[in-house]
Formats: structure tokens, sequence, C-alpha cells
């Protein structure tokens, strides 16, 4: 299937204008995604600058980031850490045009969402409104949440357009009553899964109002896969490498996977190492001990890209058992399955949330059901034994990744709408196609 997107955008005298990227922390080690499109569309010489909700938590960064020269700045994360920058910020706002539409809109919210958060978000809107530059014509924010929330009261106070890119635990933690009214105000939307496509539209004003745009991944910035190793388990001196990337939060199912290493049978040599973060980390680490295999398990905690790469060359299996978190949270399609891919490894994953529509049960990789950490199991256990097996999953899931998740057709995306959203672009014409199922 084809999904065309054809528009025509006249030049006009502004551009000039720039566009605000808003994030809700920036650097993320997490978000590999953000940085690898900042980074493509500074690339592209589109002008923009970063506003970041918060500071940056993590001490490592990615080579990307520091390749990203877009200027970037931060919002008062608390606001009673500013009170003179958000009191400036408020009596600025009290003389813009969109001052009382704004206050309209957060009384609105506030109605139905009466927490701090809410009203951080409106005294963060104050501040951004008065210091964004005259020359910034569009808002642009990366996640349907609390970041929204503020890109939409900044942008009413100023009166100008925004939009926003959609992923995972914004899409489907956020109120519906939330989503639909910030579609409705937003320009337009894109979204990295079809999962998350669908449910969008059925909220948006009009289908073509949300476009999907895969993450993808630049291959330039990859090695070519090694040659696969031919490890099976059997020799307790050089044990199969399996590996996880993702943060230490219930929704990637970190404790469903430590219970399935648990049940590999005794005569299956392995290692596992763990890369991430995250709030369950410790208690990861515990359930380690009490499962009785802490000395075959390394939490090795956040790395940047390289390193991670790194980590997966020298690996045999790839495993991310994803599951609905708390709240309905879940993930998108992880950047990681792709990065996997990247390299060649054979991955086994669940077949929930984006994941299937990259990995394809028995072509790229194996799929089993969330939460079942017995299926997990005998999943790894048998391609831990069969490096053949392996090998073919591996190279499959690499020349799905080239032929259908390169970086550039989202790119393309979503570059032709910021321009058309700032009036720069001539005209475009994309076509965003579907994988083949």
């Amino acid at each position: 299937m084809t999904e065309a997107l054809s528009t025509t955008v006249r030049r006009t005298n502004t551009a000039h204008r720039r566009i605000a990227m808003v994030v809700k922390g920036y650097p993320r080690l997490s978000e590999t995604f953000v940085a690898q499109e900042f980074l493509a569309l500074q690339q592209r010489h589109l002008p923009f600058e970063i506003w970041s909700l918060r500071h940056p938590t993590d001490k490592a960064v990615h080579p990307m980031h520091k390749a990203i020269q877009a200027p970037v700045a931060y919002l008062p994360e608390y606001l009673h850490r500013a009170p003179l920058r958000v009191l400036r910020g408020f009596l600025a706002s009290l003389r813009l045009p969109g001052f009382r539409a704004a206050l309209r809109q957060f009384s609105r919210d506030f109605r139905r969402d009466t927490t701090l958060s809410r009203i951080r978000r409106l005294g963060q809107a104050f501040v951004m409104a008065r210091e964004l530059p005259d020359d910034i014509g569009h808002l642009h924010v990366h996640f349907l949440h609390t970041p929204a929330s503020v890109a939409r009261y900044a942008a009413l106070l100023r009166g100008l357009s925004w939009s926003f890119s959609a992923h995972a635990k914004d899409i489907w933690t956020t109120p519906e009553w939330e989503k639909r009214e910030k579609l409705a105000d937003a320009l337009w939307g894109v979204t990295c899964t079809r999962a998350g496509l669908d449910h969008l539209r059925t909220l948006a004003p009009h289908r073509d109002h949300v476009a999907l745009a895969y993450h993808g991944l630049d291959l330039c910035r990859f090695p070519a896969p090694p040659e696969p190793s031919r490890r099976d388990g059997s020799d307790p001196a050089d044990p199969v490498r399996i590996v996880s990337v993702g943060r230490a939060v219930a929704k990637k199912g970190f404790d469903d996977l430590l219970s399935a290493l648990a049940a590999l049978p005794d005569g299956l040599h392995w290692r596992f190492a763990h890369v991430g973060g995250g709030s369950l980390l410790e208690a990861l680490k515990a359930q380690a001990q009490r499962e009785g295999i802490a000395d075959r398990v390394a939490f090795l905690g956040p790395k940047a890209q390289p390193d991670v790469i790194a980590l997966m060359r020298e690996a045999d299996l790839f495993v991310l058992p994803s599951r609905q978190g708390e709240a309905g949270d879940r993930d998108g399609l992880p950047n990681v399955i792709m990065e996997a891919a990247s390299q060649g490894l054979a991955i086994v994953a669940t077949d929930f949330a984006g994941i299937p529509e990259f990995i394809r049960n028995g072509r790229e990789g194996v799929l089993v059901p969330p939460e079942r950490w017995d299926l997990l199991a005998n999943a790894i256990n048998l391609l831990a034994r069969d490096p053949d097996r392996r090998a073919v999953l591996g190279f499959a899931a690499s020349d799905r990744l080239r032929e259908d998740f390169a970086l550039d057709a989202g790119i393309d995306t979503i570059e032709a709408r910021l321009r058309a959203a700032i009036g720069v672009a001539v005209s475009f014409a994309h076509t965003q196609r579907d994988p083949v199922a």
C-alpha cells in the first residue's frame, strides 16, 4: 500500500524564520531518535533552535549531540526556583494579544487536570513566550503530553502555529479529551508507528492531519554487521552472549526476561548484559540474586550509542520483552531493535506495540506474546543453540532495515511539513511507503 502526501507551498518573504523544537529534556541518552532527527534536519539546513523543559540528567552524551549546533534554551523545570524569570514571563505575556486565549485554554484544561504539573506548564509557557526570538515562526514539539501543553500555550500567547511528533507513552497515557483537543489545535502531526497513527487518526479532525514517519536509522553512522559467531552454548568457556538495551521501567519487561533466563536449561552456557538506567534497576538486580543468576548477569548502566553498538557486535542474541506498563504506557518501535538489526543480530521480542511492524515472526526474528516468560525462555533456548538460524534471522533483519526503515523517508516527511509551516518551501511531494507486510 502507499499513502501519498502532496502539497504546494508558495514562497513568501519570511524565509529567514526559524523553528523552535520543544522537548522535555535535552540531551537524553534514551532518545536517540530525537538527536538523529535534529542532526538530519541540521544537515538539510533547516533553521531551528531547541527548547528544553528541563536540564539533562545523563552524564554521557551521544556523538550526535556534540554534532548538533543548534542553540539550546532551558525553561525553568520548577517555577519556584526561578520566580523572577517566571514573573517577567507572566508580565510580558499580559501584553500579548493571545494572553486571554491562552488563559481560557488553561482554565478549561485545569478543570479536568487539577495538578501542579498543569500550572507548571503554563508558567513555562509564559517564560517561553517572552524569551522566544522574534524570528521564530513555528513551534514543533516532541511528545504529545507535557511538552505539547507548554508548546500549545506558548503558541497561543505568541500567535504562532505548532505541530507535534507523537511517539509512545505520550500517545497511550494522555487522556483522550486532551489528545483530541491538541490534535484539533495543532497545524499537523506525525507519529512513528502504524498503531499510533491508527489511534490518533480516530481523534484527529481529518485523516491527513497525522502522518506516519518511522524513525528509521541513519545507516551511515553504523558499521557493517560483523561475521556471526558460532557459539551454541555448549562451551562454558565461551558462553552465548545475550544483550538487551532499555530503561529499567515496567513497559520494557526486563523482569520477564530475568525469569526466562533463570528457566534456561542447566546445560546451556550463557551470559546476559543489560544497558540502561531506570527506576527499577535495583529491583532487577535483587531479582537476579533471588533467581540465582546474578553471576551471569551484568547491569552496565546507561551507555552512549557507540558503546551500545560495540556491545551488540560482540553479542549473539538481542532480547526485548516489551509489554504494557503503568497507566497503559507502551513502547512504539524501539530504536534499539533497529540498532540490533543494523549489526545483523538475531532478535527475540514480544508481539506488541510497534515491534511487529518491523520484526515479522519467523522472518526477521522471533516474537512471543508479552508477559510469557516461559515462551520467551523457549525462544532464547532454541536460538542460543542454533547459530545458523541466528545468522539467517540477523541478516534478514538487516536487509529489512535497509530496504524499508532507513532514515530518509521519515525525515523527508517531517522536513517538508516544517518548511511549509514557515513558508520557505516552493513545493514538495513525498510518498510515505508502508513496509511490505
